[in-house]
């Protein structure tokens, strides 16, 4: 089945705008892999002086993620990862999360 990519960022508040600004003008090369099918940037509940963000991103398999961190494009895509506005933009790095699909509807 699927795997499913998501990372978490909690964006301080007052920086929400610039930060999806970022993802907007990124160069993310992700349609050039095999196995991706879909990327969304998911816009989720304040906190204590924060939103929370995460990026999902479906992949056909586990394989097919692990093959895109260790690509040209995987590096292409993190180049400014952490450029001094990313890193202002954030409480603290981002948190990582991988899931196997084990049943699917729809």
């Amino acid at each position: 089945m699927s795997f499913i990519a998501m990372n978490r960022f909690k964006v301080r508040q007052g920086a929400e705008a610039d930060f999806e600004a970022m993802w907007k003008a990124r160069e993310s090369r992700l349609s050039e892999m095999e196995g991706f099918r879909e990327f969304r940037l998911l816009k989720g509940p304040e906190g204590d002086g924060y939103r929370l963000y995460s990026s999902h991103v479906i992949w056909d398999s586990r394989a097919d993620f692990e093959a895109w961190t260790k690509s040209e494009q995987f590096r292409d895509a993190h180049r400014n990862a952490g450029a001094s506005a990313t890193r202002d933009a954030l409480l603290e790095p981002p948190q990582f999360e991988g899931f196997e699909t084990v049943l699917r509807e729809g």
